[in-house]
């Protein structure tokens, strides 16, 4: 990343700032082309609960499905940001890419389906797109069309510095926890304990799954559903009191029922690590304290 002279923090290279209005277009392409990725995942992989088999991700150069079984066969499908390729390889030696560009989301689609066709992989995906306020079916997306490098990149290598954090902080828990998992429907990156203990019911297919059982979700998102770039946590279901507990740094949101850390606050900590681990443990502790979670039993 660039330095400035007025920003000699070593951290800001490792962190790098991306605002959500220097990238809106190529944030809102990305997010159709994640998808796309994803709903292949989706369709290939063996339901695992919560919805994990789903879930991409963080690899050395991008995102990655990992390997899914296909016909006797594995295939991965990986995101590679530093080189922008989206590379498709198999267990049986094929590999295939396609230049990661400015190009429509319906041609991005077409071009992918081609591939996994010539190398004898044929998958029917559901092609609306989901969590988007206006879904455009992916092989008529001619509405999002841009990809910016640089911005991709930068996502990537906040993904890259979140990610051993999240495992970090996942290593501490010894009850059930979720991978750390890149979600493409709403574009972030999450880990979630759980209390071992059923939740009330809630309706829809997705949030039935989802929140069947006790659980605080921590996670980041690059921009949708905040202001700008935030770490969240949140407990579900929430316990009474959560939203006058303390946690630092963050703060508690009344709008989104969430604490949640700006991520250009936690760029700017001494120790971004030791912020954001910080940020975790204390929102964790609120609701895990609340919901009267057996920490003893559930904590290293």
């Amino acid at each position: 990343m660039e330095a400035r002279a007025s920003e000699p923090n070593p951290n800001f290279e490792q962190w790098p700032s991306l605002p959500l209005e220097s990238w809106q277009d190529t944030y809102a392409t990305l997010h159709m082309w994640l998808q796309i990725i994803g709903k292949i995942r989706l369709k290939l992989s063996p339901p695992v609960n919560h919805w994990w088999h789903c879930a991409l991700y963080v690899s050395p150069c991008g995102l990655t499905t990992s390997a899914m079984p296909y016909d006797q066969r594995l295939v991965e499908i990986e995101f590679d940001f530093i080189n922008h390729q989206l590379h498709i390889s198999t267990s049986d030696g094929l590999k295939q890419s396609l230049a990661l560009a400015p190009k429509t989301v319906a041609d991005f689609y077409q071009e992918v389906m081609q591939m996994l066709h010539s190398m004898n992989i044929d998958v029917d995906i559901n092609t609306k797109p989901q969590e988007v306020p206006t879904p455009i079916p992916f092989e008529t997306d001619t509405a999002h069309s841009s990809y910016d490098p640089e911005s991709a990149h930068k996502l990537w290598r906040i993904l890259a510095s979140i990610e051993p954090v999240f495992e970090e902080f996942r290593g501490r828990f010894l009850g059930k926890s979720s991978p750390v998992n890149f979600y493409w429907g709403s574009l972030d990156i999450a880990v979630t304990r759980f209390s071992g203990r059923r939740a009330p019911a809630r309706p829809g297919i997705i949030t039935s799954e989802a929140y069947s059982h006790e659980c605080i979700s921590a996670g980041f998102w690059p921009g949708a559903g905040y202001t700008g770039p935030a770490f969240y946590s949140y407990t579900a279901p929430a316990p009474p009191g959560l939203a006058d507990q303390k946690v630092s740094p963050g703060f508690y949101s009344a709008q989104l029922s969430e604490f949640l850390l700006p991520y250009d606050e936690l760029r700017q900590a001494e120790s971004p690590r030791e912020a954001l681990l910080q940020f975790l443990q204390s929102s964790y502790e609120a609701g895990a304290n609340l919901g009267n979670w057996d920490r003893k039993e559930l904590e290293r």
